[in-house]
Parts: structure tokens; C-alpha cells; sequence
């Protein structure tokens, strides 16, 4: 899969996650406001997390050195 259709993946379960939140979680405005906080920023850090770990693996920045001897 490519770059671009995971991180729409991301968005789609962020969106799923705050709409079940809001539906399943309803105690109020302040305790929703911070339900919505959680649920954000927990599919941003983990999209970030993916997304470091997919271009490392892309683009290394360290090249294997081949030794002749083997």
C-alpha cells in the first residue's frame, strides 16, 4: 500500500473513533471535549509512529557496507 492511501486509512479509523466516542461517551461538554483530545491525538501520534517507520524504511539514511570477503 502506498503512502498516501494509509494515511486516508488513518483519517477514516480518526473519524470512526470520534464519532463512536461522542456516541458512546456522552457525560457532558468538558468530558467530550476531552474524549475528542484523547482519540485525536492518539491517531495522530500513531499515524506519525507509521509514517517514521514507512519512510526509514524507504529511504534509509545509513547504506549496508558489502564486505568482498564472504
Amino acid at each position: 500500500m502506498g503512502f498516501l492511501i494509509t494515511s486516508l486509512i488513518f483519517l477514516v479509523v480518526g473519524i470512526i473513533a470520534s464519532l463512536c466516542t461522542r456516541i458512546c461517551f456522552n457525560r457532558g461538554p468538558s468530558a467530550n471535549l476531552f474524549h475528542l483530545t484523547l482519540v485525536i491525538t492518539a491517531t495522530v501520534c500513531c499515524w506519525m509512529m507509521w509514517a517514521i517507520v514507512y519512510l526509514a524504511q524507504l529511504k534509509p539514511l545509513i547504506n549496508p557496507i558489502l564486505s568482498e570477503v564472504e
